[in-house]
């Protein structure tokens, strides 16, 4: 599912079958499938139309990248001159296509809102442990996107996978839109297997990809121009960035952050070498209108675990010995479980059959009552209120020893299913004779169902309790308790 949504993104920015396949690492005749699976478009075709904004595109990619020009300007003034061209939102696509097509080029030409780029720096900073002065080195990730060159900067604790998607959605969040595609580089964390015609990229980064409606095209192998713009940017932060801050301590990743993002905002509003604007002020007029918006859901990072649904229709998600339940009509069945910091969703054959809030609490169960089948539910509202709020309703003393009954067990469903007995030979016996057996059984100091089924079976509850202990008359030859101690 993920790899189809990639393709749908890269089709729609114009890629053909065959470069959709060397980016995303797979066959051509797999990226055909998929297209004509989803039905999607197929490119434009070469009608009078098409050769007329053609031949105007030199123009207007030239215009583009003057100030205050944009794609509804350009188009009003094609439509006036051609009244019978595109539509705008035709005009723009089509306009996409060319675009992608002349970067076949050595020069990449650097469209608004389309490229941002992301590496690590291979120098590091640092920080201090404030018990034990220990220097600890932490990575930097730098963004920057490629038309206006805004840039955005990072420490991290690691370059792995977690860190680095974190520091991915900082940058969005710092730029508060979405460039159509991500170049990163050859990392380990986002690329299972590097490779300069066909890249594997991992599932969590695609995942990350589809979410922000952004492709994921990760820079060739021994490609540098792919990355130029990146590494250009990284020896520029290590004059603005590191430089200042090399006699500077810090004793926690978030006073170090705090300094950095402070010099990189001064970075971008300083004006462009031989232009009056700053990096900042290009990207708010030419480059963030061609962005996309910010999707309103925060990227959560995904892990992924496969269990079995047990009989009581519930899974486990293992890490925290919680409970969750999925329609009983797949008990037996294995379910993978995709659970983030906030909630877990169970899948069964790629299609979702739960949704829950995660909840980290140890052998609780999270239920929603339609997930269990009408003759069980009832044993799904067990707890011990309810038990405890049964027992009083019969008598203050079966209340107390239903509450002991639950004190000695350690697996609540056994626990329950204890309590339940005791309490349904009420409805057998009588509440009298239940009374009366939980009264001598707490005298004995035996607290389970079976010693008050033996009671009640035995009729040892009509008898009249001892109200004293039997005492042994003294002896000589009787050692006693002490002498055991």
């Amino acid at each position: 599912m993920e790899l189809i949504k990639q393709i749908r993104i890269l089709r729609d920015l114009g890629h053909g079958s065959k470069a959709i396949a060397r980016d995303l690492g797979l066959s051509k005749n797999t990226v055909k499938k998929y297209l004509l699976e989803t039905e999607l478009p197929a490119a434009p075709p070469s009608s009078p139309r098409h050769l007329i904004l053609e031949e105007l595109f030199p123009y207007l990619r030239k215009e583009l990248g003057r100030k205050g020009v944009t794609r509804q300007i350009l188009w009003a003034e094609y439509r006036e001159k051609y009244p019978d061209g595109y539509s705008y939102s035709q005009f723009c696509d089509h306009l996409q296509r060319l675009f992608h097509r002349s970067d076949a080029t050595l020069h990449i030409e650097q469209l608004p809102g389309d490229r941002m780029y992301v590496d690590f720096s291979g120098s590091k900073l640092s920080i201090v442990d404030r018990d034990t002065g220990e220097i600890k080195e932490v990575e930097v990730f730098v963004s920057v996107l490629g038309h206006s060159g805004l840039t955005y900067v990072r420490a991290c604790y690691s370059q792995k996978k977690d860190d680095f998607l974190t520091c991915i959605v900082h940058a969005l969040d710092y730029y508060g839109a979405v460039p159509n595609v991500l170049i990163p580089d050859n990392l380990k964390s986002g690329v299972d297997k590097a490779s300069r015609y066909e890249a594997e990229v991992n599932r969590d980064l695609v995942d990350l990809g589809n979410h922000y409606n952004m492709a994921i095209m990760p820079a060739r192998s021994n490609k540098p121009r792919d990355k130029a713009w990146v590494e250009r940017m990284v020896q520029i932060i290590y004059t603005r960035v590191f430089a200042p801050l090399r006699n500077e301590t810090f004793t926690s990743l978030d006073d170090l952050n705090m300094a950095v993002l402070d010099l990189v905002d001064r970075h971008n509003d300083l004006p462009l070498q031989g232009h009056p604007e700053s990096r900042r002020e290009l990207f708010h007029a030419n480059e963030k209108g061609h962005m996309k918006p910010i999707p309103v859901s925060r990227y959560e990072y995904k892990e992924y675990y496969t269990a079995k649904v047990m009989k009581n229709s519930h899974v486990q998600l293992y890490r925290d010995r919680h409970y969750y339940s999925v329609p009983y009509q797949y008990i037996g069945r294995k379910a993978k479980v995709i659970y983030t910091a906030t909630y877990v969703s169970i899948y069964i054959d790629s299609e979702r059959v739960a949704y829950h809030l995660r909840d980290i609490r140890e052998h609780k169960y999270t239920t929603i009552k339609e997930h269990i089948p009408s003759s069980h539910q009832f044993v799904s509202e067990w707890n011990p209120d309810r038990f405890m709020q049964w027992g009083n309703h019969i008598h203050p003393d079966v209340g107390k020893y239903i509450g002991r009954v639950l004190e000695n067990k350690s697996y609540p469903e056994q626990t329950y299913r204890s309590c339940v007995g005791i309490l349904s030979l009420g409805r057998k016996a009588g509440n009298d004779r239940l009374i009366a057996a939980c009264q001598r059984a707490d005298g004995f100091g035996v607290y389970n169902y079976k010693v008050i089924e033996q009671i009640i079976n035995n009729k040892l509850d009509r008898l009249a309790r001892e109200t004293e202990a039997p005492t042994l008359p003294f002896h000589e030859n009787i050692r006693g308790a002490d002498y055991y101690h």
